[in-house]
């Protein structure tokens, strides 16, 4: 298989950096930028991955020079479907039945007051901290 942006290909860490990792796939090595190697923020890249890890990445860009761009969280999402979602009607029936309407609305309205009183009561302790100058 030729290197193509897009492809999902399997590939062996050979070198580890404070900026990404270097992964070598078809015989040649391309980057993986610590931005890419995880969703979450990712400060040290050695709690991710180690030398001769293998990982499954996607070809993200190669350039004119033939710099290999790769990623590790893109190839790891899951290819959404055109097919719409399916619902279990049978389960959401139960959530439904356990209480009526007026209940739900009572506890939904109680629990968005406390929820403003909450903020309310941070953005007056964040104000009484702030001078202003005119």
């Amino acid at each position: 298989m030729t290197l193509m942006a897009g492809n999902i290909l399997e590939g062996t860490v050979v070198n580890i950096t404070n900026f990404g990792a270097f992964v070598e796939i078809e015989g040649k090595t391309g980057l993986v930028h610590i931005s890419e190697v995880a969703d979450n923020f990712v400060k040290d890249i050695r709690e991710y991955l180690k030398e001769q890890d293998k990982v499954k990445v996607k070809v993200i860009s190669i350039d004119d020079n033939g710099k290999i761009s790769l990623s590790i969280k893109q190839a790891s999402v899951k290819q959404r479907s055109n097919k719409p979602a399916e619902i279990d009607w049978e389960s959401e029936k139960g959530k439904a039945a356990s209480g009526n309407f007026e209940d739900i609305m009572t506890r939904f309205l109680k629990d968005s007051e406390e929820r403003l009183q909450d903020v309310k009561k941070h953005q007056d302790n964040r104000s009484r901290g702030y001078n202003k100058k005119m």
